[in-house]
């Protein structure tokens, strides 16, 4: 009998667990099973929200964003268009330099020096233009080193000597982006009276600003495509400036969403930036003849003056009293 009730029990414990397992779905009901739940759960978020979020104990509520679409768009720009973008505008610039000193060549100084010199800018006034110049060329390069960087220098040099190089020049980029700015804000006190476009530079600009043929179409101190060097600066360096700090300071003023697009904002003004300045230093230095004595020691001839700047150097002869065309005499400084 012992045995007997032993062998009822058994058949009652199978009973009972068999009867538990086939309702377990039922009792379970939504917690089954579903080996594409979190997919199907993941595109839904993604359409209602736009992300992927959860919750967080720490007091950073912003770590809770798993994954946001506009991320993935950011880092495709960055690692793709970006490189394209940056590639066609300085290659491009250099190529079309390269072509326009092949085939024109320095811009002479047809009448000659004159032995005479003008004051064209101030002590302050070059301190303040190199200061900016300085910083911008190690922001330039620190800068394209973000993009350029891994796929150019790094198979160069190695792992090693890249990553003591990308640091470095991550506090340089830093630190130099403040007497950057404190120049920018400068160069736009000092000049914007001189840099207001007006109709003598519509005129320049229809006779190729002297750079086609042996034409000297007049200007004031600052010619049309030194105007727009000018507010290149000013407007691109004020771009750069704003969005570089956002980035610098994150989630100070805006979220991840602001800074990708400060991001993207800086590197496509910064690209054209570092173009535009490219030509520029090719005309104040190997493509015209007399342009770097102005930066220079801050005196130019003035023949080169009237070739260049015509109406200045007659505005400036007035001023002292003097016909420009007196020889051994030299016009008053331009302060």
């Amino acid at each position: 009998m012992a045995s007997f009730g032993r062998f009822v029990r058994l058949a009652l414990g199978a009973w009972a667990l068999l009867v538990l397992v086939m309702a377990a779905p039922a009792l379970l009901g939504a917690q089954q099973v579903n080996p594409t739940a979190s997919s199907v759960n993941e595109r839904q978020l993604l359409q209602e929200l736009d992300r992927i979020q959860g919750r967080v104990s720490i007091p950073d509520q912003r770590s809770s964003v798993l994954v946001q679409p506009q991320g993935r768009e950011w880092r495709e720009f960055r690692n793709v268009a970006l490189r394209w973008i940056g590639g066609i505008a300085i290659v491009g610039m250099l190529a079309v330099i390269v072509i326009f000193y092949l085939t024109r060549g320095m811009v002479r100084l047809e009448s000659g020096r004159s032995g005479r010199t003008i004051v064209r800018f101030n002590g302050f006034e070059r301190f303040v233009h190199w200061m900016t110049a300085t910083c911008f060329i190690i922001l330039a390069i620190s800068g394209l080193n973000i993009t350029f960087g891994r796929p150019l220098l790094l198979p160069l040099i190695g792992y090693e000597a890249f990553s003591e190089w990308s640091q470095w020049a991550k506090y340089a980029h830093n630190y130099l982006s403040f007497p950057f700015t404190i120049g920018v804000v400068l160069i736009f006190l000092m000049w914007i009276g001189g840099n207001i476009p007006n109709k003598v530079d519509i005129e320049w600009a229809k006779r190729g600003g002297g750079l086609i043929g042996h034409d000297h179409p007049p200007a004031y101190r600052f010619n049309a495509g030194q105007k727009a060097i000018y507010w290149i600066v000013v407007i691109g360096g004020g771009l750069v400036a704003a969005t570089g700090y956002v980035l610098m300071f994150p989630f100070y003023v805006t979220g991840i969403e602001g800074m990708q697009m400060a991001q993207i904002v800086h590197s496509i003004v910064g690209v054209l930036f570092v173009a535009a300045m490219i030509a520029h230093i090719y005309i104040g230095t190997i493509g015209m003849e007399g342009a770097f004595e102005a930066m220079g020691s801050g005196d130019v001839d003035v023949n080169w003056a009237r070739e260049h700047h015509s109406l200045w150097l007659d505005q400036k002869s007035a001023q002292s009293g003097s016909s420009p065309s007196q020889s051994g005499h030299a016009p008053a400084p331009a302060e």
